[in-house]
């Protein structure tokens, strides 16, 4: 009997093993760690992911959660927190490349498992639909004027919206320094912001204001994009007389210390969800481009990033 109620708990214990993806089997549970608050790209991206992993695989749990502050670093402390973890994604993306040089993070996504790139975004500039500003030269008179009276609201610190800021304001012969850039936590505060008249300017990922451009809220006063978009009615930066453009880039990581076995099986769950109709439909519908790419050529790409953002950020005197 005994020899019976062993060889049963082995068994059990052998069944619950396989069903970890941190020992190489799938998931029935999966969480997806958002780290903003809730209105940002990285929200948005997390639960359209959510719906589209439900999607691809109903009988999958899927459940996002927010931790914000500084740039996403917060989150990816906690993350780096839960080594071993193959149940847990965190959506994160060049936001969070600068935002840990900027604010000098102790941790790094060095202690992550990268699993996804996702998409790529390009950023809007934006007023309130009462501004006196009527295009970018306004813009750029304003800043060579007093570049401390053009509040400029957008994400975290050392992020793609305030590096785009950074990068405007050089192209209009202004010391990045002086750009009084005022950061949120998420594209929903930066909106509030702007809509409150408590910023001139607000610069995001265009699928957090298009809206509010095409219900005429806001005003689009240029996009980040080399060529005009078929998704707003904007001109190009380049075209309003500042040569810039910038890409921004969203994916997922997962705690370190995942076999081969659970990053596999994250890969796979991913690749699915990236499948799905759902998820290619609204990669549409919010004007993302897909850049699917997955695993190693992912960690590579993630690698240059940090290098270039880091040579970037330094050039415009962004790091304290």
């Amino acid at each position: 009997m005994r020899r019976t109620l062993i060889l049963a708990a082995a068994l059990l214990a052998a069944v619950a093993a396989c069903g970890s993806p941190s020992s190489g089997g799938g998931t029935s549970a999966l969480k997806i760690m958002a780290p903003a608050a809730p209105g940002g790209g990285w929200d948005t991206t997390s639960r359209t992911a959510e719906q589209a992993f439900k999607s691809a695989d109903p009988n999958l749990k899927v459940e996002v959660y927010n931790v914000p502050g500084a740039g996403g670093t917060i989150g990816l402390t906690q993350l780096v927190g839960e080594k071993g973890n193959g149940n847990l994604l965190m959506t994160m993306g060049l936001v969070m490349v600068g935002a840990i040089e900027q604010n000098k993070s102790q941790v790094t996504l060095a202690e992550t498992t990268p699993i996804a790139k996702l998409t790529e975004e390009y950023e809007i500039v934006v007023v309130p639909a009462n501004s006196p500003f009527q295009n970018l030269q306004d813009l750029a008179t304003a800043w060579k004027t007093d570049p401390a009276k053009v509040a400029v609201a957008g994400g975290s610190a050392g992020g793609t919206d305030h590096i785009l800021a950074g990068l405007m304001a050089k192209a209009a012969g202004v010391d990045p320094k002086l750009v009084n850039y005022i950061a949120h936590s998420g594209g929903g505060e930066a909106l509030n912001s702007l809509l409150g008249g408590k910023v001139a300017i607000g610069i995001s990922g265009i699928g957090e204001f298009a809206e509010h451009v095409k219900s005429g809220k806001l005003r689009a006063l240029g996009v980040s994009s080399p060529a005009r978009l078929d998704s707003i009615d904007a001109p190009t930066l380049k075209e309003g007389g500042l040569d810039v453009e910038l890409a921004n880039w969203r994916g997922f990581v997962a705690p370190g210390g995942l076999d081969d076995a659970a990053k596999k099986s994250l890969i796979d769950l991913v690749t699915k969800m990236h499948d799905s109709a759902a998820w290619k439909d609204a990669v549409a519908k919010n004007g993302w481009i897909d850049v699917f790419e997955t695993g190693q050529s992912f960690a590579d790409y993630v690698k240059s990033e940090e290098t270039r953002v880091k040579g970037i950020i330094a050039e415009m005197g962004l790091v304290s």
